[in-house]
Protein backbone atom coordinates (compact mmCIF):
# COMPACT_ATOMS: atom_id res chain seq x y z
CA UNK A 1 0.00 0.00 0.00
CA UNK A 2 1.25 3.69 -1.14
CA UNK A 3 1.66 6.21 1.82
CA UNK A 4 0.10 9.27 1.30
CA UNK A 5 3.27 11.90 1.53
CA UNK A 6 2.74 14.60 4.10
CA UNK A 7 5.02 18.09 4.54
CA UNK A 8 5.98 18.57 8.04
CA UNK A 9 6.25 21.98 8.13
CA UNK A 10 8.69 22.79 11.55
CA UNK A 11 8.73 26.35 12.43
CA UNK A 12 11.03 28.34 14.10
CA UNK A 13 12.66 31.87 14.36
CA UNK A 14 15.66 31.48 13.45
CA UNK A 15 19.33 32.25 14.33
CA UNK A 16 22.37 33.62 13.26
CA UNK A 17 24.46 30.40 11.53
CA UNK A 18 27.77 32.62 11.79
CA UNK A 19 28.97 36.20 13.10
CA UNK A 20 28.53 37.46 9.34
CA UNK A 21 25.12 36.91 9.93
CA UNK A 22 24.26 38.87 13.21
CA UNK A 23 23.61 42.45 11.08
CA UNK A 24 21.77 41.09 8.78
CA UNK A 25 19.50 38.44 10.64
CA UNK A 26 18.73 41.63 13.34
CA UNK A 27 18.45 43.84 10.56
CA UNK A 28 15.46 41.81 9.06
CA UNK A 29 13.66 41.99 12.62
CA UNK A 30 13.67 45.28 12.77
CA UNK A 31 11.90 45.22 9.46
CA UNK A 32 14.72 46.22 7.67
CA UNK A 33 16.42 48.68 9.84
CA UNK A 34 19.96 48.08 11.09
CA UNK A 35 20.84 48.19 14.30
CA UNK A 36 22.53 51.11 15.83
CA UNK A 37 26.78 49.98 15.65
CA UNK A 38 26.48 50.29 19.56
CA UNK A 39 23.51 47.70 19.22
CA UNK A 40 25.54 45.70 16.93
CA UNK A 41 28.70 45.64 19.31
CA UNK A 42 26.19 44.62 21.87
CA UNK A 43 24.73 41.40 20.30
CA UNK A 44 28.58 40.50 19.49
CA UNK A 45 29.24 40.71 22.91
CA UNK A 46 26.32 38.36 23.95
CA UNK A 47 27.24 35.73 21.24
CA UNK A 48 31.14 36.26 21.91
CA UNK A 49 30.00 35.37 25.45
CA UNK A 50 28.36 31.85 24.69
CA UNK A 51 30.91 31.00 22.56
CA UNK A 52 30.72 33.10 18.85
CA UNK A 53 27.32 31.39 17.58
CA UNK A 54 24.24 30.07 19.15
CA UNK A 55 23.55 25.95 19.02
CA UNK A 56 20.02 26.95 18.34
CA UNK A 57 20.65 26.20 14.25
CA UNK A 58 21.66 22.79 14.95
CA UNK A 59 19.32 22.26 17.40
CA UNK A 60 16.29 23.39 15.66
CA UNK A 61 17.31 21.26 12.76
CA UNK A 62 18.11 18.46 14.94
CA UNK A 63 14.74 18.58 16.58
CA UNK A 64 12.56 18.82 12.46
CA UNK A 65 14.51 15.35 12.33
CA UNK A 66 14.25 13.70 15.51
CA UNK A 67 10.13 14.49 14.75
CA UNK A 68 10.19 12.98 11.26
CA UNK A 69 11.55 9.94 12.29
CA UNK A 70 9.29 9.84 15.38
CA UNK A 71 6.47 10.00 13.27
CA UNK A 72 7.17 7.66 10.81
CA UNK A 73 8.16 4.93 13.53
CA UNK A 74 4.61 5.40 15.26
CA UNK A 75 2.34 5.12 12.50
CA UNK A 76 2.27 3.13 8.98
CA UNK A 77 -0.53 5.31 7.16
CA UNK A 78 1.30 8.64 6.12
CA UNK A 79 4.88 9.01 5.35
CA UNK A 80 6.61 12.30 6.88
CA UNK A 81 8.97 14.71 5.65
CA UNK A 82 10.13 17.48 7.44
CA UNK A 83 10.79 20.81 6.02
CA UNK A 84 12.45 23.33 8.16
CA UNK A 85 10.50 27.13 7.55
CA UNK A 86 12.55 30.19 9.74
CA UNK A 87 10.82 33.33 10.36
CA UNK A 88 14.09 35.70 9.74
CA UNK A 89 16.89 33.65 8.32
CA UNK A 90 17.20 31.13 5.44
CA UNK A 91 15.15 28.85 4.86
CA UNK A 92 12.61 30.83 5.14
CA UNK A 93 8.98 29.53 5.97
CA UNK A 94 7.59 30.12 2.33
CA UNK A 95 10.80 28.80 0.53
CA UNK A 96 9.82 25.65 2.38
CA UNK A 97 6.29 25.40 1.62
CA UNK A 98 7.52 26.21 -2.28
CA UNK A 99 9.65 23.36 -1.45
CA UNK A 100 7.01 20.99 -0.53
CA UNK A 101 5.25 21.72 -3.27
CA UNK A 102 8.40 21.30 -5.53
CA UNK A 103 8.31 17.40 -4.16
CA UNK A 104 5.06 16.60 -5.31
CA UNK A 105 3.66 17.35 -1.36
CA UNK A 106 -0.18 18.71 -1.58
CA UNK A 107 -0.48 18.50 2.11
CA UNK A 108 1.22 19.25 5.50
CA UNK A 109 1.05 20.03 9.00
CA UNK A 110 3.00 23.40 10.21
CA UNK A 111 4.12 23.52 13.76
CA UNK A 112 5.87 25.98 15.49
CA UNK A 113 8.83 25.27 18.36
CA UNK A 114 7.21 27.09 20.66
CA UNK A 115 4.69 25.91 22.75
CA UNK A 116 2.54 29.07 23.77
CA UNK A 117 0.36 30.67 20.94
CA UNK A 118 -0.09 34.42 20.64
CA UNK A 119 -1.02 36.37 17.51
CA UNK A 120 2.52 38.55 18.19
CA UNK A 121 4.53 35.34 17.24
CA UNK A 122 3.04 31.99 16.34
CA UNK A 123 0.22 33.21 14.10
CA UNK A 124 2.82 35.29 12.51
CA UNK A 125 4.72 32.31 11.15
CA UNK A 126 1.03 30.71 10.54
CA UNK A 127 -0.08 33.38 8.41
CA UNK A 128 2.85 32.85 6.22
CA UNK A 129 2.96 29.25 5.36
CA UNK A 130 -1.13 29.61 4.57
CA UNK A 131 -0.39 32.89 2.63
CA UNK A 132 2.48 30.53 0.38
CA UNK A 133 0.21 27.33 0.38
CA UNK A 134 -2.80 29.36 -1.11
CA UNK A 135 -0.41 30.89 -3.10
CA UNK A 136 0.53 27.96 -4.77
CA UNK A 137 -2.99 26.67 -4.89
CA UNK A 138 -3.90 22.73 -4.78
CA UNK A 139 -2.45 22.48 -1.31
CA UNK A 140 -3.32 22.63 1.99
CA UNK A 141 -2.12 23.14 5.29
CA UNK A 142 -3.18 22.48 8.45
CA UNK A 143 -2.03 24.51 11.25
CA UNK A 144 -1.07 24.06 15.00
CA UNK A 145 -1.67 26.58 17.30
CA UNK A 146 -0.28 25.89 20.44
CA UNK A 147 1.00 22.66 22.66
CA UNK A 148 1.55 24.12 26.00
CA UNK A 149 -0.21 21.50 27.81
CA UNK A 150 0.71 18.43 25.57
CA UNK A 151 1.23 16.07 28.54
CA UNK A 152 5.17 14.78 27.82
CA UNK A 153 6.08 18.46 27.45
CA UNK A 154 4.68 18.88 31.10
CA UNK A 155 5.96 15.96 31.97
CA UNK A 156 9.50 16.44 30.16
CA UNK A 157 9.45 19.65 32.99
CA UNK A 158 7.99 17.99 35.79
CA UNK A 159 11.20 15.39 35.78
CA UNK A 160 13.95 18.36 34.92
CA UNK A 161 12.62 19.78 37.98
CA UNK A 162 12.39 17.27 40.38
CA UNK A 163 16.26 16.28 38.92
CA UNK A 164 17.28 19.45 40.06
CA UNK A 165 16.10 19.70 42.98
CA UNK A 166 17.44 16.18 43.94
CA UNK A 167 20.96 17.65 44.26
CA UNK A 168 20.05 20.03 46.95
CA UNK A 169 20.31 18.94 50.18
CA UNK A 170 16.94 17.66 51.49
CA UNK A 171 17.19 20.63 55.13
CA UNK A 172 17.57 23.18 51.88
CA UNK A 173 14.69 22.26 49.55
CA UNK A 174 12.48 24.67 51.68
CA UNK A 175 14.67 27.17 51.12
CA UNK A 176 14.29 26.33 46.92
CA UNK A 177 12.35 28.26 44.47
CA UNK A 178 11.72 27.72 40.91
CA UNK A 179 11.43 30.31 38.47
CA UNK A 180 8.88 29.99 35.27
CA UNK A 181 10.09 32.23 32.49
CA UNK A 182 8.88 33.08 28.88
CA UNK A 183 9.86 35.28 26.23
CA UNK A 184 7.95 38.60 26.99
CA UNK A 185 5.80 40.25 24.31
CA UNK A 186 4.72 44.07 24.47
CA UNK A 187 1.72 44.80 26.79
CA UNK A 188 -0.59 45.51 23.56
CA UNK A 189 -0.89 42.19 22.99
CA UNK A 190 -3.44 42.19 25.99
CA UNK A 191 -5.92 44.51 24.74
CA UNK A 192 -6.92 41.88 22.17
CA UNK A 193 -7.75 38.79 24.72
CA UNK A 194 -3.88 37.14 23.81
CA UNK A 195 -4.49 34.03 25.46
CA UNK A 196 -0.37 33.66 25.87
CA UNK A 197 0.13 35.10 29.51
CA UNK A 198 -2.16 32.90 30.50
CA UNK A 199 -1.07 30.07 28.51
CA UNK A 200 2.46 30.60 30.42
CA UNK A 201 0.78 30.71 33.90
CA UNK A 202 -1.54 27.44 32.81
CA UNK A 203 1.95 25.61 32.07
CA UNK A 204 3.72 26.83 35.09
CA UNK A 205 0.94 25.96 37.05
CA UNK A 206 0.42 22.50 35.87
CA UNK A 207 4.46 21.45 36.08
CA UNK A 208 4.16 23.24 39.49
CA UNK A 209 1.33 21.06 41.09
CA UNK A 210 2.74 17.49 39.59
CA UNK A 211 6.06 18.30 40.71
CA UNK A 212 5.02 19.34 44.11
CA UNK A 213 6.67 22.31 44.76
CA UNK A 214 6.96 24.21 47.29
CA UNK A 215 7.41 27.62 46.04
CA UNK A 216 7.30 28.74 42.66
CA UNK A 217 6.57 32.34 40.44
CA UNK A 218 6.51 33.30 37.44
CA UNK A 219 8.30 36.31 35.23
CA UNK A 220 9.45 37.61 31.87
CA UNK A 221 12.56 37.27 30.73
CA UNK A 222 14.14 38.64 27.11
CA UNK A 223 12.35 42.07 25.97
CA UNK A 224 13.16 43.61 23.79
CA UNK A 225 14.64 47.11 23.94
CA UNK A 226 11.58 49.49 22.29
CA UNK A 227 9.67 52.40 23.33
CA UNK A 228 6.65 50.29 24.49
CA UNK A 229 5.79 48.51 27.55
CA UNK A 230 6.42 45.18 27.81
CA UNK A 231 4.58 42.33 30.63
CA UNK A 232 6.36 41.90 33.65
CA UNK A 233 7.25 41.60 36.18
CA UNK A 234 11.19 40.96 34.38
CA UNK A 235 13.38 38.05 35.72
CA UNK A 236 15.70 40.51 36.98
CA UNK A 237 13.68 42.23 39.06
CA UNK A 238 11.65 39.15 40.79
CA UNK A 239 15.19 37.73 41.51
CA UNK A 240 15.28 41.21 43.53
CA UNK A 241 12.05 40.46 45.04
CA UNK A 242 12.40 37.21 46.08
CA UNK A 243 15.59 38.01 48.28
CA UNK A 244 13.65 40.39 49.80
CA UNK A 245 10.75 37.80 51.23
CA UNK A 246 10.98 36.62 54.32
CA UNK A 247 11.57 33.23 53.06
CA UNK A 248 15.13 33.48 52.65
CA UNK A 249 15.38 31.52 49.40
CA UNK A 250 19.01 30.22 48.81
CA UNK A 251 18.50 27.82 45.82
CA UNK A 252 16.98 29.39 42.58
CA UNK A 253 16.00 27.18 39.90
CA UNK A 254 15.10 28.78 36.79
CA UNK A 255 12.87 26.86 34.27
CA UNK A 256 12.53 28.97 31.05
CA UNK A 257 9.11 26.92 29.67
CA UNK A 258 8.45 29.28 26.89
CA UNK A 259 11.32 27.68 24.89
CA UNK A 260 12.44 24.77 23.66
CA UNK A 261 16.54 24.71 22.91
CA UNK A 262 19.56 26.23 24.48
CA UNK A 263 20.43 29.41 22.21
CA UNK A 264 21.29 33.00 23.29
CA UNK A 265 18.31 34.17 25.14
CA UNK A 266 18.63 30.98 27.45
CA UNK A 267 22.51 30.62 27.67
CA UNK A 268 22.80 34.59 27.97
CA UNK A 269 19.86 36.05 29.75
CA UNK A 270 19.74 33.27 32.27
CA UNK A 271 23.18 31.28 32.90
CA UNK A 272 24.90 34.75 32.58
CA UNK A 273 22.61 37.58 33.78
CA UNK A 274 20.18 35.72 36.19
CA UNK A 275 23.09 33.56 37.53
CA UNK A 276 25.25 36.46 38.11
CA UNK A 277 22.46 38.57 40.06
CA UNK A 278 21.71 35.32 41.88
CA UNK A 279 25.04 34.62 43.49
CA UNK A 280 26.24 38.42 43.58
CA UNK A 281 22.66 38.46 46.08
CA UNK A 282 24.19 35.23 47.69
CA UNK A 283 22.09 32.47 46.29
CA UNK A 284 22.78 29.36 44.16
CA UNK A 285 21.94 29.13 40.78
CA UNK A 286 20.09 26.32 39.14
CA UNK A 287 18.96 25.52 35.50
CA UNK A 288 18.02 21.67 34.09
CA UNK A 289 19.12 21.20 30.25
CA UNK A 290 16.54 22.73 27.70
CA UNK A 291 14.00 20.12 25.64
CA UNK A 292 16.11 19.88 22.81
CA UNK A 293 15.80 16.72 21.30
CA UNK A 294 14.53 14.96 24.49
CA UNK A 295 12.72 11.83 23.72
CA UNK A 296 9.92 13.25 25.91
CA UNK A 297 9.56 16.68 24.10
CA UNK A 298 9.85 14.75 20.62
CA UNK A 299 6.80 12.21 21.85
CA UNK A 300 5.22 15.94 23.05
CA UNK A 301 5.50 17.41 19.28
CA UNK A 302 4.57 13.78 17.62
CA UNK A 303 1.43 13.74 19.52
CA UNK A 304 0.32 16.70 19.10
CA UNK A 305 0.92 16.74 15.08
CA UNK A 306 -0.91 12.88 14.84
CA UNK A 307 -3.88 14.85 16.85
CA UNK A 308 -4.37 16.68 13.78
CA UNK A 309 -4.99 13.14 12.00
CA UNK A 310 -8.00 12.18 14.68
Amino acid sequence: MNQKKIGLLVMAYGTPYKKEDIVPYYTAIRHGHRPSDEQIADLARRYEAIGGTSPLAELTQAQANALEKRLNEQQSVYTFKAYLGLKYIHPLIEDAVQQMHDDGIDHAVSIALAPHYSRFSVQAYTDRAQKKAEEIGEFTMTSIKSWYDQPHFIDFWVRSVKDQLAKIPEEERDQTVVLFTAHSLPKKILKNGDPYPDQIRETAEKIADQANLLHYTQAWQSAGKTGDPWLGPDVLNQIRTLFQQEEHFKHFIFCPIGFVAEHLEVLFDNDRECRTLVESLGGIYHRPQMPDTHPLFIDALASTVLNTFE
